[in-house]
């Protein structure tokens, strides 16, 4: 008013957020990370007329990601959740007690189960803690459970908010009273909502203004029949299984999660979402689900939203684009109105330079891709296999190509771009083999490097200069990076079935090609010197999994009509009952192609066996698989060599 300029807000963080909104939106100062900042050099300061008021829809907001986490950085970007540093001067932020998934946190089984194990989950006739949940129906552990929470609550009072949520794995109890339950609201999340109000009624009485907050998630994401939450419980809802390629509130892939916002948006007046904006299973390469982030957000908002988790890639630095994923989702959550395209270009321009445009046209580039091939983006995704072809990886190239000549002079914006083509080139040395077959095979061009061996060697060190941290979530990139340039070893003698052929008219695949599914605990790559190229994919025998595959890629498609052949063997410790299975699985249709069952009586003795599958028509959305007897008492490990096809003529 006048001269004066106020700049004013609400506790505990709303004058600095003024302050920041002003600094950013009148002076222009731009906070790309906690380390990189654009401040305009201007003469003169003018002030606008300004008379605005701003209450953000989202109370709860936060981008999880490595450089978002630092504390000053986070209060700029106006986040301000669990795992944001920020220091008590600048605001602080929500501390969630317990986090997530705090039943065995709460009761630990290690503490309570040999003496109390009808406090745990009834699974197969058998009262048990591993793999587990609780019995919420037990008055008697609920009773403990209560107490403990009131503990938690006592030690960190100002937190204001305590999560009493199930594990991170399915068990739920099936014991009658559970059960009975369950069958009545029609979904398990009746009877967690059931029990969690019964906590929170009696935290209450000791601290009114806390909050207690459950999980919709995995088994419980579909809401109760009758049961509504308590004031003082929140739902966080979470979108684990959706397609993140496409808008939750309008792809019909992704139906049944709108009906499950919808439901529990009807009986909550306010929920939690827990939004996934990465691919746990490699964070290293494209994710393109760009053109979901800011509708997303917005749905979440229509729908009660008042918290919202984005879990991005917190361990990885070298992901696609994680400063601007993080900055984007920062603004969006802040004002889910602003226009996400142009906000995209800002902080392209401000923060790449000359190298924006090409950078903004891959973007579009790998949104286009992904929609056209019709793919269910996942996030768990363990390669690009299902999604992106030769022909847009080569433009992918050429765009990053563009980029970096056009910042060549410039050493920071020069480092910028080749921290951000690591997905890239990530993909290149992962399918390296696949798209090198398909490109001769089809008479493409091939613009992946032309020593596969250097580029996978500059490719670590250039993670190792960037402290790429994490490859997948739970697993560092050190630990995989031996692997990676392991992929290019001599892949030993062909089979006998292929001996004398023409090179076009057969596929050979190593076990450095293969898609192994829990590594380091369901499989491992193994030195073997009965393989053929010296190692294999070797899974424990105690488990059931299907851990060891290969997608139909497209240079196997291309092969048309092929004999289809996988080398097995097994290290036995007994002589009779099943020893592996392997097989051809088409999940498009969602049936078995081919299966074979081996049995002990013809593997235990160790030595490799040529298994034939017979002769298909290989089409994209077909994988191979094996897996082993669930029996670790018969069969101490499966080792697969290779798997290949030959053309049939």
């Amino acid at each position: 008013r006048g001269d004066a300029l106020v700049l004013t807000g609400g506790r505990p963080r709303g004058t600095l957020y003024a302050v920041y909104t002003f600094l950013e939106d009148v002076v222009g100062i731009r906070w790309w990370t906690a380390g990189e900042r654009f401040i305009p050099q201007k003469p003169t300061l003018e002030v606008p007329d300004l008379s605005s008021v701003y209450v953000p829809k989202l109370q709860y907001r936060e981008a999880f990601y490595r450089g978002a986490f630092d504390g000053v950085f986070a209060a700029r970007l106006k986040t301000n959740g669990h795992f944001e540093r920020i220091p008590p001067e600048y605001g602080g932020h929500y501390n969630l007690i317990g986090w997530c998934h705090t039943f065995y946190q709460l009761l630990p089984p290690e503490k309570y189960f040999a003496e109390h194990p009808d406090w745990y989950s009834l699974l197969n006739g058998k009262r048990t803690a591993e793999g587990g949940q609780l019995c919420l129906t037990n008055a008697e552990m609920r009773a403990e459970l209560t107490r403990v929470a009131l503990e938690w609550c006592r030690k960190d009072p100002t937190a204001g908010m305590i999560s009493i949520a199930q594990n991170d794995w399915g068990g739920n109890c099936q014991c009658e009273a559970c059960k009975a339950v369950e069958e009545a609201e029609g979904s398990p999340s009746g009877l967690i909502i059931q029990f969690v109000n019964q906590v929170a009624e009696e935290i209450e009485q000791e601290f009114p203004d806390f909050l207690i907050e459950t999980l919709a998630y995995h088994y419980t994401r579909h809401a109760p029949k009758t049961m509504k939450p308590r004031g003082n419980v929140i739902v966080r809802l979470c979108s684990i299984e959706c397609d993140f390629s496409r808008p939750l509130g309008t792809a019909e892939s992704n139906k049944t999660f709108r009906e499950d916002i919808e439901a529990w948006s009807a009986i909550s007046p306010q929920l939690y979402i827990w939004d996934y904006v990465t691919n746990f299973a490699n964070y290293i390469q494209p994710h393109p689900n760009w053109r979901a982030l800011a509708p997303n957000i917005r749905l979440f908002v229509e729908h009660n939203c008042i918290g919202l988790f984005e879990q991005g890639d917190a361990s990885c630095s070298i992901s696609e684009l994680p400063e601007l994923r993080a900055w984007l989702l920062a603004h969006l959550m802040w004002d889910p109105g602003l226009d996400e395209q142009a906000l995209t270009r800002e902080f392209m321009a401000g923060y790449y330079g000359a190298a924006a445009e090409p950078l903004l046209q891959y973007i579009e580039l790998m949104s286009d891709t992904v929609q056209q091939q019709n793919a269910y983006l996942r996030c768990f995704m363990t390669d690009t296999s299902s999604w992106l072809g030769l022909e847009p990886l080569n433009r992918a190239t050429e765009l990053f190509n563009e980029a970096q000549a056009a910042v060549a002079d410039d050493e920071t914006l020069a480092t910028r771009v080749r921290r951000a083509r690591m997905p890239l080139d990530h993909v290149w040395l992962m399918r390296y083999q696949s798209l090198k077959r398909q490109a001769k095979g089809q008479g493409l061009p091939f613009l992946g490097p032309e020593d596969p061996i250097a580029a996978a060697q500059t490719f670590v060190a250039s993670a190792q200069e960037f402290d790429a941290g994490n490859f997948s979530e739970g697993r560092a990139f050190a630990d995989y990076s031996p692997g990676l340039v392991a992929r290019f070893r001599d892949p030993g003698p062909p089979p006998d079935e292929c001996e004398g052929l023409p090179e076009e008219d057969w596929i050979d695949i190593q076990d450095n090609e293969f898609t192994l599914h829990g590594l380091g605990s369901w499989v491992t790559l193994a030195d073997d010197e009965q393989a053929s190229d010296k190692q294999a994919a070797r899974m424990g025998g105690g488990h059931p999994n299907w851990a060891t595959q290969y997608p139909v890629s497209a240079d196997m498609a291309g092969l048309g009509s092929c004999h289809c052949y996988v080398r097995i063997r097994c290290d036995a410790k007994a002589q009779t009952g099943p020893a592996f299975t392997v097989g051809l699985y088409d999940s498009t249709g969602n049936k078995g192609v081919a299966q074979i069952i081996e049995t002990l009586e013809n593997a235990a003795d160790g030595e490799y066996r040529t298994y034939d599958l017979g002769v298909h028509e290989l089409k994209p959305g077909m994988y191979f698989w094996v897996c082993p007897p669930n029996n670790g008492d018969a069969v101490e490990a499966v080792y697969t060599d290779r798997i290949f096809c030959v053309r049939e003529r």
